[in-house]
C-alpha cells in the first residue's frame, strides 16, 4: 500500500459492499460497489494507487 493521505471506508451495502476513498480535506475522491468485500478492498487499493500516482505527477 501506499503512505500517500488517503483514508477509506468499507460498509456492507444491500447489493454487496460499497467504498469510498477521501482525501485529506475529507472530500471524496473515488467510490465505488463490488460484489465482495474482498473485491472492493482491490478495487480500494487499485484507486489508491492510481491517485497516488496522479499526484506525483
Amino acid at each position: 500500500m501506499t503512505d500517500m493521505p488517503f483514508a477509506y471506508s468499507l460498509s456492507h451495502a444491500e447489493a454487496g459492499w460499497a467504498w469510498r476513498i477521501f482525501d485529506e480535506e475529507g472530500a471524496t475522491v473515488a467510490q465505488g460497489t463490488d460484489l465482495s468485500q474482498s473485491g472492493a478492498q482491490a478495487a480500494v487499493e487499485s484507486a489508491i494507487a492510481r491517485a497516488s500516482s496522479e499526484t506525483r505527477v
